[in-house]
């Protein structure tokens, strides 16, 4: 009464395990997703040196340029050149980037397990925020 289906069924060729395009293992995407959020961070970061020039954020960009590095295998990030920057960036807003950023980065390097990132996104959660609190405070 019906006729037998003569070719094969689309989800079993799809499960037969070809290799035709390169697969990453979750602890890679998991990399590179970290470097990603370190990259966004540093961009941020670079920001805020444009506005406000300072040792600190000299070293935290150092550092973030040295886990992307690290991250991305040996390749080194694009910075943003402190003149290029817009003058007219409001710090409090960029500080609460820099902060949102840094969770997203440390949510990520905890489920990674690296130690290095978790520490370095930590400690500027703590400095952003510590910046951020006296103006949230006073606005209120």
């Amino acid at each position: 009464m019906y006729e037998p289906i003569r070719s094969k069924s689309v989800h079993s060729t799809m499960a037969d395990g070809t290799t035709d395009f390169p697969h990453r293992s979750r602890g890679e995407e998991l990399d590179i997703q970290l470097a990603g959020h370190l990259a966004a961070l540093l961009t941020v970061t670079d920001e805020l040196r444009a506005l406000a020039p300072g040792t600190d954020l000299d070293t935290a960009a150092d550092r973030l340029a040295e886990e992307v590095t690290r991250l991305r295998g040996g390749l080194a990030p694009a910075r943003l050149e402190v003149a290029a920057t817009r003058p007219k960036a409001c710090p409090a807003a960029l500080h609460r980037r820099a902060h949102t950023l840094a969770a997203r980065a440390l949510v990520v390097a905890a489920s990674r397990a690296d130690t290095a990132a978790a520490i370095l996104t930590a400690e500027r959660m703590d400095v952003h925020a510590a910046t951020l609190e006296p103006r949230e405070l006073a606005s209120r």
